[in-house]
């Protein structure tokens, strides 16, 4: 009898990238994801991003996203860190961080409800989800005054 030592390959967390964008009075543009049973995180604000596409990069699919999702494109994007979805999705999500400091209700939203500019005073009162909280305010935290 032949035996093999075979090793069983696990397959790769899903990968997914969001990105924090800022305007010039430090509000943050957030996305309110459409009331759909089949998403993620349905009826929740968030910021902009998706899932990774087969072999795609964090910072390629950040881009894509946002240009799919919205027609943007900020300026100084820039990699933070990683958080996964422990409640949800259970992704591992690269946070960028990115400025744009346009009029929201100019860009031309292709998924979700609306997207809107907040002051981070208002994050507390914004149903979010609790991987996305934690990242904004990690990020918040770490920006320079």
């Amino acid at each position: 009898m032949h035996s093999e030592n075979t090793a069983i390959e696990e397959p790769a967390a899903a990968r997914g990238a969001v990105a924090i964008i800022t305007n010039r009075r430090g509000e943050l543009l957030l996305h309110l994801r459409d009331d759909l049973p089949e998403i993620a995180w349905p009826a929740h604000w968030s910021v902009m991003g998706g899932g990774c596409d087969p072999g795609e990069s964090p910072a390629d699919a950040i881009i894509r996203e946002l240009d799919e999702e919205a027609g943007l494109i900020p300026e100084n994007l820039t990699e933070l860190f990683e958080v996964t979805d422990h409640r949800g999705s259970g992704q591992i999500i690269t946070f960028f961080s990115g400025f744009w400091d346009g009029d929201e209700t100019d860009l031309l939203l292709a998924e979700g409800v609306k997207l809107q500019f907040f002051a981070p005073d208002y994050l507390d009162i914004l149903t979010i989800p609790p991987f996305i909280r934690d990242g904004i305010y990690r990020y918040l935290a770490a920006r320079p005054s």
